[in-house]
Formats: C-alpha cells, sequence, structure tokens
C-alpha cells in the first residue's frame, strides 16, 4: 500500500455527529440522529431502503446540506464552500458511479488522480484492486465486480483517512462481493477508518467493528454486532411454517422460548435452547392437531435484530 505523506495529526473521533436533521418537503429523512465514528474502525449504517441512510452519508460527505445538527469530520465542519483540504482526506464510493465507458482502466484512474495533490500512481491502484489485466480495458468491457473495484480504486486514489462506501456490494455476485470485502479490510488493516451502509448482513457482521441499525431516519440500535445480536437474549431462531390454525399464545409460553413473531411465510421463534424449544414446539402443534409443514434453525443474525425490533425485514422496500 501506498505509504502516507504529510498527512495531519490522526482525529478522534473520525466523524462526530450531534441532533442531525433533514426534511425533503413533508418527508424527514434523517431525524435527531448522534453518532461517533471512532478512527481506524469499520462502521456500518444499516438499515432497509428509506431508512435515512444514504441521506446521512451524503452530509457527512458534504454534498448534502442538513436542515440541523453539528456534524464534525476528521474535526473539522462543513463551511458549504469548496472546503478542499478536507475533501483530499476523504474517499467516496457513491451508490450508482457513473464512468466514462470508452476510456481504459488506466486513463480513468489518472482522471480521478488529478483531482489530488497526494496520493499513490494510478498503476499502484491498479495493483491493489486487482485489475492489472484490464489496465488498459475500456470501462465498457468491464465485469459489474470490475466496475465496482474500479469505482472503489477512484475513491482511494488520494490516500484517504476515511473512505465512504454506500451499498458497495449491491448486486455483485458472490465472488466479487468477498473480493470488495478484502479491499476494504485491507484498508481498515492499514488505518483507514470506514463507513459503509449495507442491507446485507453478512456483509456488515463480516466488515464492520460496529454498526447503527436505522429506521425512518433514527438509529434504533448501536453496537458491535455481536452486542447487538445478544440483545435478543437467545442465540437460535426456530422458524416453521404449518398447515391449519395455531393458538399462538401457546407457543409463545413454550420453554425457552424468548421472542415469538408471526412472519409472512409462518412463524419464528427467538430461543436459548434448541433442543429444548424444538421438542416442546412439536408437542405443542401436536396438541392443537396443527401439521408442521417446515421447520429450520440458523444463529441469530443483526437481520433477526431488526426484525424484532421493527416487524419488518431489512430488504424490505
Amino acid at each position: 500500500m501506498h505509504a502516507r505523506t504529510a498527512s495531519p495529526p490522526r482525529v478522534d473521533p473520525a466523524i462526530e455527529v450531534r441532533g442531525l436533521m433533514k426534511r425533503y418537503a413533508d418527508v424527514v429523512a434523517v431525524n435527531g440522529v448522534d453518532l461517533e465514528i471512532r478512527s481506524g474502525e469499520c462502521f456500518g449504517l444499516l438499515g432497509p431502503n428509506g431508512a435515512g441512510k444514504t441521506t446521512t452519508i451524503e452530509i457527512l460527505e458534504g454534498l448534502t446540506r442538513p436542515d440541523a445538527g453539528d456534524v464534525r469530520v476528521l474535526g473539522e465542519r462543513w463551511t458549504g464552500g469548496p472546503d478542499r483540504a478536507l475533501r483530499e482526506r476523504l474517499g467516496i464510493q457513491l451508490q450508482e458511479t457513473k464512468l466514462q465507458e470508452k476510456v481504459s482502466v488506466l486513463e480513468t484512474l489518472e482522471l480521478f488522480r488529478s483531482f489530488y495533490s497526494r496520493g499513490p500512481t494510478p498503476d499502484e491502484v491498479i495493483k491493489r484492486v486487482a485489475l492489472e489485466e484490464k489496465r488498459n480495458a475500456w470501462v465498457v468491457k468491464l465485469s459489474g465486480g470490475q466496475r465496482q473495484r474500479l469505482s472503489l480504486a477512484c475513491a482511494l486514489v488520494n490516500d484517504p483517512e476515511i473512505l465512504f462506501l454506500d451499498e458497495p456490494t449491491t448486486g455483485l455476485d458472490p465472488q466479487s462481493r468477498r473480493q470488495l470485502w478484502d479491499l476494504i479490510e485491507s484498508f481498515r488493516e492499514h488505518g483507514g477508518t470506514t463507513l459503509l451502509t449495507t442491507h446485507y448482513m453478512d456483509e456488515a457482521e463480516r466488515l464492520c467493528d460496529r454498526v447503527a441499525i436505522m429506521d425512518h431516519g433514527r438509529v434504533i440500535a448501536l453496537g458491535t454486532p455481536a452486542e447487538l445480536i445478544a440483545s435478543l437474549g437467545a442465540e437460535n431462531v426456530v422458524e416453521f411454517s404449518i398447515e391449519g390454525a395455531l393458538e399462538f399464545a401457546g407457543v409463545e409460553r413454550l420453554p425457552s422460548v424468548r421472542q415469538a413473531r408471526r412472519e409472512a411465510a409462518g412463524f419464528a421463534l427467538i430461543v436459548g435452547e434448541p433442543h429444548v424449544a424444538i421438542p416442546e414446539l412439536l408437542a405443542e402443534l401436536a396438541r392443537q392437531r396443527v401439521t408442521l409443514q417446515r421447520l429450520t434453525t440458523h444463529h441469530a443474525t443483526l437481520e433477526d435484530v431488526f426484525v424484532s425490533m421493527t416487524g419488518r425485514t431489512l430488504r424490505d422496500e
């Protein structure tokens, strides 16, 4: 990785937000958000579409002005002017980056590198994102995963201290997602701070030191992935569907069941001990004379945390 030269002193917290508000006509997109992101951590903003993630990150990037609240990025406030010195220290990958299609990978990075006073050479960045074989290929010839790596490369040309990534792996195949994850982890290992928005829970659990779950413009939960999952009071989820009518209260009272909820495809139980809960569930279904159609178990995830809090899935539109 290109060594930093003449960088400003490390600031902690890297990002500090108090009382952030943003309204569009009658819609409150961000409603009193407080956040503190530490230098060197990968911080995730999670939530369904419309939760306020993208608006929040655009305010932090200086692309959108808030209606109220205080925002400090690397100890500085956005002035509403060019803010060139602060922008030199940030790398930004938007949710959808439009690049010129009939220019090469190298030419694209030469252009982006020309916007900054310091940073690695375009060839160094190409190597870092493993696009050497596509160095002279036109952008239009790249696969979806290669385009995302090029988009990330454009955000790395100035050797940023903070990297903003807005749903960087949406629509990618599993192999391309893992390649992006490796790049993000490498940036963090070299001391960079990352703010990541995503609605992929496996991505957040893999990459993020801490996460904030947003819904309707508010932060409804904040902590490490392990802390948030532990807040459910159990580590396992039992999902099942039936044929017939179920007396739900009978299931809620079963031993080892911490929470129970109805879902579109059936029911879900947050349980402490599956080996206790499942036999009791089967006995209860037999008592009620309903037929079990499907039963699965899995370890609790951030998705389960969100559903438990809101009754909706993170992938809801």
